[in-house]
């Protein structure tokens, strides 16, 4: 908890300058959510193509061509779906050691390794020639992605000034949806191309080598550097990122919050045992469960596969994917430029009753219209269902999707923070596995009622930012605890009264 003398007076910021090192910094760190969004969107269109399913689940490809075969039920098949989920369960682990490795040797180091294993694990399922090949692929990708997603928001969140923190931040997310839009427009342009998966899966090079050439042009954060007892360079750092020559203030309040961090020896039992990290331990761990059942995945992963699932036939399907991540991507900027203004809550809220309406619309539709044999007799139903998507992707880009990230990047005290940010992602990748792992599954059993599922929780997700999130926008990192936990109805409690 980071309590005592030099806290900033509520609504104050502390003084800095918009410097071209902190944009040049932020975009370059936030190529790692490029490689995040490019994998994502290249799983679903890959599962889709005849030529990849020959190669490694001919069985697969088999039932998704039988006249009479239950049309939810096409693609339902364990090790299918591990293609897909079996990046995040590498990716919980990659993250854990982050969540350490960060802590003693900085940020930096840890955005170079993310790049790094993106790019092997990238090469090696261009090659692929195997299952096992193609697994060991999608493992090293994800150490990367654990890497990259442990590491690179908490970079940006501690090297912008708080005025501007949240839209700097939200350009991880923002690359996070084009890195899908790219990989859902490479998707479309090999799909009829000889082995055309292998450039699919391959591209996942280009991101990680912009990520690791740019790495070497990127400072280690102030924060970082001064925990690690490097006082000078952080200054000097500080100096360059916040075009002052006076930084005292800043570095003053740095200071004291790593004298603090310095002292935990054990973050992680710090993080469970103390009472006054429990606020933001529940609200970030929170958000990330909230953000991956708002049902967002379902639509990102598996887009193609499920328009194929209405009757559109593959080229078809890739195209509305297209449509689908391009509305992705232009709704993010919209948050990117409105949330430092507008706050957290208010786009959390708006995108919850979004989504909730057009869950609700779509399962409703495919109860009625798409039955168990045969496709979809309506020509308007795939287009209304494409159009209901397009809503329901903008609802969650300019709010669950980017916040998710951003929110609990910037709410934990020093000394917990790797900590408590690696159980949120943490929490996103367990929580990504599942869906990853099961949703074609539960497709084939729950069918629309699996949309109707998403809905409820959509409701639950606005209630719980409601009642229970304060609003972080404009707060210094260090002094969140004193402007926000402490006067919260509900989480003060858990703060001693002085």
């Amino acid at each position: 908890m980071v309590t005592g003398v030099m806290n900033i007076e509520e609504g104050a910021s502390l003084p800095a300058k918009n410097t071209f090192q902190v944009f040049m910094c932020s975009i370059i760190a936030a190529v790692g959510g490029l490689m995040f969004g490019y994998d994502i969107g290249i799983s679903g269109g890959v599962t889709s193509m005849d030529t990849f399913l020959i190669k490694f689940f001919h069985h697969v490809y088999e039932k998704k061509h039988r006249v009479h075969e239950n049309n939810y039920c096409k693609f339902d098949d364990q090790l299918l779906q591990l293609f897909t989920s079996s990046l995040y369960l590498a990716g919980i682990f990659a993250s854990l050691a982050a969540s350490y490795l960060s802590r003693r040797f900085g940020r930096k180091p840890i955005i170079m390794s993310a790049s790094a294993f993106f790019l092997c694990g990238a090469i090696l399922n261009f090659f692929a020639q195997e299952l096992g090949m193609l697994i060991s692929g999608r493992i090293l990708l994800g150490c990367g992605i654990g890497f990259g997603n442990q590491t690179v928001p908490l970079f940006i969140s501690e090297i912008a000034p708080a005025r501007i923190r949240g839209g700097l931040n939200l350009m991880f997310q923002f690359l996070i949806t084009i890195g899908i839009l790219a990989a859902s427009y490479v998707n479309f342009l090999t799909s009829t191309v000889k082995d055309g998966w292998r450039f699919s899966l391959g591209g996942a090079a280009v991101p990680a080598l912009i990520l690791l050439i740019g790495s070497f042009f990127i400072h280690e954060t102030p924060a970082s550097l001064i925990e690690r007892g490097k006082d000078e360079e952080g200054k000097r750092v500080l100096r360059k990122i916040r075009g002052l020559e006076d930084i005292e203030l800043e570095f003053n309040e740095i200071k004291r919050a790593t004298e603090i961090s310095n002292k935990v020896k054990s973050p992680f039992k710090e993080l469970f045992t103390k009472s006054e990290n429990r606020p933001p331990l529940v609200c970030g761990t929170l958000l990330q469960f909230f953000q991956q059942f708002t049902g967002i995945n379902v639509v990102m992963f598996y887009a193609p596969v499920l328009f194929q699932t209405m009757g559109s036939g593959n080229n078809a399907s890739l195209i509305s994917t297209v449509v689908t991540n391009g509305v992705n991507a232009v709704a993010t900027i919209i948050a990117v430029v409105m949330v430092d203004r507008l706050g957290r809550k208010f786009f959390l809220v708006e995108g919850a009753t979004q989504m909730t309406a057009t869950q609700i619309s779509i399962g409703a539709l495919l109860l009625k219209h798409l039955h168990l044999i045969g496709p979809i007799t309506s020509r308007s139903v795939p287009l209304i269902v494409l159009i209901l998507i397009c809503i329901y992707v903008s609802g969650f880009a300019w709010s669950w999707g980017p916040l998710g990230w951003l929110v609990p990047s910037e709410i934990y005290p020093l000394e917990v923070r790797n900590a408590g940010y690696f159980c949120a992602v943490a929490m996103n990748m367990v929580c990504t596995f599942v869906i990853g792992q099961f949703f074609l599954s539960a497709l084939c059993r729950f069918r629309s009622a699996l949309f109707f599922f998403f809905a409820v929780m959509n409701v639950i997700m606005g209630l719980f930012v409601i009642f229970f999130l304060p609003e972080t926008k404009g707060v210094p990192i260090e002094d969140m605890a004193e402007q926000r936990w402490k006067k919260h109805w509900h989480w003060r409690k858990y703060f001693k009264q002085n």
